[in-house]
């Protein structure tokens, strides 16, 4: 695309502009349709780069909305499944990659990253995600230990990969867990846009897609029948920034029997309506008030749960209504916050809050007890 744009630019200036020099209308429209030309494809170049650099979009599939590689039917990991038990049909395990850890201590790792597609049973919804297992997932002291689990969730459209390749999210929980500053969890990488290229807002959509069941209810328990973690909420907790800060919040909150903390980076506290959300409300004045994290304060019993928001004071546009959440929070209900001077509502701002706000969420998090249940072990390995 940058190619075709300098191209353009070439051709119309060397080539083109002197055969529409002339003074007659179809000269003149020829001129205006040939800068309308170069502006198109210079824009196209760039909104191509931005992509590229915030990973908006991983496909022009997704782009479009006719990707359906996540819709295939999801099949179980039959490798190490202990002799009599079923096989998880949630989760297929697509590739593993190790997580690089620079130590001081002698043999540690940084864990490994599992590329996954989730399926949910109740929603029949499936989303490609990332696991991250720390080091002593696979430990043999640990063999049969249960871990608590994180989800983690991107902006809107989002990409799955900028947890990794923009907030490095594996390595920032690898080093938190090998300074003891946090307790080895299970993390879940993934997009709050669980169909594409819908903005659901993490809910359940009025005769639409079922996402607010897919986070509360399939993903946890296809997750406990794959992987060695636990299934009370004490054991859950979810983050986002922007929009999957606003879903950490609300899926926290409208359902603290699946996730007992959360983590918002820049969220916001109401669903949008625009054209990519289309109407998720289906006209109904009840179920936007209950999406209305506000409303839900000043109108609904506050849930027992643990929550901690950031803001900047100059360059966010939610700071005020950050402020606003923190004082209309009451008890059960316990909130913290993270304000940063100043930074904009972007990566480089979530970067430099990450390594406080991951560490605060897995210490909210009950370590489960008691024996795993049967499943893969120590780890899922890649289905053929």
């Amino acid at each position: 695309m940058g190619l075709l744009a300098v191209a353009g630019l070439i051709a119309s200036v060397w080539w083109i502009w002197p055969r529409l020099s002339a003074r007659t209308l179809p000269a003149i429209l020829g001129r205006v349709g040939v800068l309308l030309g170069n502006q198109v494809l210079t824009l196209l170049a760039l909104a191509l780069v931005m992509n590229n650099y915030f990973g908006f979009y991983g496909s022009w599939g997704d782009l479009l909305g006719t990707d359906g590689t996540v819709a295939a039917p999801i099949v179980a990991d039959e490798g190490n499944i202990a002799p009599g038990t079923r096989p998880s049909t949630g989760v297929q395990v697509i590739s593993s990659a190790r997580v690089p850890l620079i130590s001081t201590k002698k043999g540690h790792s940084g864990g490994k990253l599992e590329q996954v597609v989730i399926s949910g049973a109740t929603s029949r919804l499936s989303s490609p995600a990332f696991v991250y297992l720390p080091p002593q997932y696979f430990d043999k002291k640990f063999a049969n230990t249960r871990f608590p689990a994180i989800v983690a969730l991107t902006g809107y459209p989002g990409d799955a990969r900028n947890l990794i390749t923009r907030m490095n999210i594996p390595t920032v929980a690898a080093k938190a867990i090998d300074r003891n500053e946090m307790v080895p969890s299970v993390l879940v990488l993934m997009r709050p846009t669980v169909a594409p290229p819908r903005d659901t807002e993490c809910m359940d959509v009025p005769g639409g897609p079922q996402v607010e069941t897919y986070f509360t209810k399939d993903l946890r328990e296809s997750m406990a029948g794959a992987f060695r973690v636990g299934t009370e909420a004490a054991n859950w907790g979810i983050l986002g920034g922007s929009t999957g800060g606003y879903c950490a919040l609300k899926l926290s909150m409208r359902h603290p029997e699946a996730f007992s903390a959360a983590v918002s980076l820049s969220g916001y506290f109401k669903s949008p309506i625009d054209a990519t959300t289309g109407d998720l409300f289906a006209g109904s004045r009840k179920l936007q008030n209950e999406n209305d994290l506000m409303w839900r304060l000043a109108n609904m019993p506050h849930p027992p749960i643990s929550v901690l928001v950031t803001s900047s004071m100059k360059g966010e546009s939610n700071y005020k209504t950050t402020l606003a959440f923190l004082r209309a929070v009451k008890s059960p209900m316990q909130a913290s916050s993270l304000i940063l001077p100043s930074g904009g509502h972007n990566f480089n701002t979530w970067n430099r809050e990450l390594p406080q706000a991951l560490p605060w969420l897995a210490q909210q998090l009950h370590v489960p007890t008691g024996p795993p249940a049967a499943n893969p072990s120590p780890g899922a390995t890649p289905a053929s």
